[in-house]
């Protein structure tokens, strides 16, 4: 049974993950799509038109860029955690590590680290 759940996991998988650890600082390169406008018209032809204009929108990129603090799980559910300073205040964010919206992770600065979650960092700014 767990090697059929691998055989149909590897399909989805991202190849193209570039080798980081906790400390490293990288920035992470996701879209997030527009919520979706729920239809209050009762005509079918007016929900067809919206249909056919959510089709084509486009969807918001953004950049979350900071340190590292850990990396847990594997497989499809693998995340890892990011931190930042933002106006004097520490932002958190979780990312799963084969997430479709998440387009590219580059690592921009390497750093040594003697632990594997540095969560320590969260009482300093």
């Amino acid at each position: 049974m767990l090697e059929k759940i691998r055989k149909i996991e590897e399909e989805y998988l991202k190849k193209n993950i570039p080798d980081f650890k906790p400390g490293d600082e990288v920035r992470v390169f996701t879209e997030v799509p527009p919520p979706p406008k729920i239809s209050t018209s009762k005509k079918k032809k007016t929900a067809e038109k919206e249909k056919k204009k959510e089709e084509h929108k486009v969807v918001h990129p953004q950049v979350f860029q900071g340190i590292v603090l850990a990396r847990k799980g594997s497989g499809l559910g693998e995340t890892f955690i990011v931190r930042k300073i933002s106006y004097g205040e520490g932002v958190e964010k979780t990312f799963l590590l084969h997430s479709p919206f998440i387009k590219k992770i580059e690592v921009v600065k390497r750093n040594k680290t003697r632990r594997a979650k540095l969560y320590y960092l969260r009482g300093k700014k």
